[in-house]
């Protein structure tokens, strides 16, 4: 059977200026497409000093900044301009991968409908869960039928959890929707990474129990449930210390309010490694999340996870073996199992060995060479139509 020449165009809201989970999935992406030797042009907003050092050509769409408090720095496509249709064009590809179902991607969408190109997606970011955040949730009807809508116009569509499916599902999205995990890199990310040197130079003592929080630093991240739940945990017990790895808008704020923990800014590659490593328990009461790499880098490291029961934590954390689950937004809950994993450190070893194991399930080089499985079975699938 004559196989077309797999050629990926990949429209996302954020590839470089912002350095998130997102971007960094999906940058890890287009260097593995490259590898196998697939041609791959990405779209996407850009700004005068990215975040990030990009892999691949990347072809800039118009954009704005995000019009809701706090999320300025975020941009959003606001469509296509004929200098980037004409890019996309003159690449002429076989499959179109939207990764974001903003403006951007609603034009990519009507452009490989007109020309008879395959359509794929991917669903990264669970916008719905955050409309609360930002006094919106009157919308989330309105929302979800967007999306739906949206991603059932698609040949394929890639999620990162099985919870997230069930969600998905739920709320009006087609069946046969395809599981991308995310993937880690356990040689990176390894409990051989504990320094206690870098503990002691970070103001810890050797038998400190110390309370990590890593991701961007913005409210929605539940950084209030975090600081709650540490700080009644250690009122108890004066061995037990936060720290908080990552930077954002809220910040400054949250070190108002929690004077007492270490915060480093943003870390990467090895340093990032040392500092999971060098924990004791991985916190994070996030809900907005569809997968959870920062949990599952904790994971590898061997941290014992206690995190929010919710999408896309809960598919990686087992209850009571490699972790706790929380009830999302109560710092009772969280309180009551943080207590019991500090308390107890031969359950914080036994946890954290659980964690490492199964993090060893999520290679990277496996996980996407599924994912490349996919694109060349969409490509023998007959390309959706236009409907409204």
């Amino acid at each position: 059977m004559f196989m077309k020449e797999l050629r990926v165009a990949l429209f996302t809201g954020n590839y470089n200026h912002i350095k998130d989970g997102v971007s960094l999935t999906l940058n890890r992406w287009v260097k593995f497409l490259e590898d196998q030797g697939v041609p791959v042009l990405v779209f996407g907003p850009t700004i005068k000093e990215p975040a990030l050092d990009h892999n691949g050509r990347l072809v800039s769409l118009p954009s704005i900044r995000m019009p809701v408090s706090g999320r300025g720095e975020y941009r959003v496509a606001s469509g296509i301009s004929q200098k980037a249709e004409q890019e996309l064009e003159n690449f002429a590809p076989t499959l179109i991968h939207i990764a974001t179902p903003d403006l951007g991607g609603f034009r990519a969408l009507r452009w490989a409908q007109k020309n008879g190109v395959q359509i794929v997606g991917s669903y990264h970011t669970h916008f719905t869960s955050y409309l609360k955040y930002y006094g919106l949730t009157p919308i989330e009807f309105i929302a979800w039928r967007y999306l739906s809508w949206f991603y059932n116009s698609l040949t394929q569509v890639y999620v990162p959890s099985r919870s997230m499916i069930e969600e998905l599902e739920e709320h009006g999205f087609d069946p046969g929707m395809k599981i991308w995990a995310r993937g880690v890199n356990t040689t990176l990310f390894s409990p051989e990474k504990r320094d206690l040197k870098w503990r002691r130079e970070n103001g810890f003592d050797d038998d400190d129990i110390v309370v990590t929080f890593v991701s961007r630093l913005v409210w929605e991240k539940e950084l209030a449930t975090y600081r709650d739940a540490v700080q009644r945990v250690a009122s108890r017990n004066k061995k037990v210390k936060p720290l908080v790895v990552g930077d954002g808008p809220a910040k400054a704020e949250l070190q108002e309010q929690m004077p007492e923990a270490h915060y480093t800014g943003f870390l990467g590659g090895e340093d990032l490694a040392k500092a999971y490593a060098s924990s004791d328990v991985f916190l994070f009461p996030s809900h907005t999340e569809t997968f959870g790499n920062v949990t599952l880098e904790a994971m590898s490291s061997g941290l014992p996870c206690l995190v929010a029961n919710a999408t896309g934590s809960k598919s990686l954390v087992e209850d009571g073996v490699n972790g706790k689950l929380a009830i999302p937004e109560n710092c009772t809950d969280f309180t009551k199992k943080l207590s019991l994993i500090v308390e107890n450190k031969e359950l914080r070893s036994k946890m954290g060995k659980a964690s490492r194991k199964k993090a060893l399930q999520y290679e990277w080089e496996a996980i996407n060479g599924k994912l490349l499985e996919y694109y060349k079975e969409a490509l023998e699938e007959p390309v959706p139509v236009r409907h409204y």
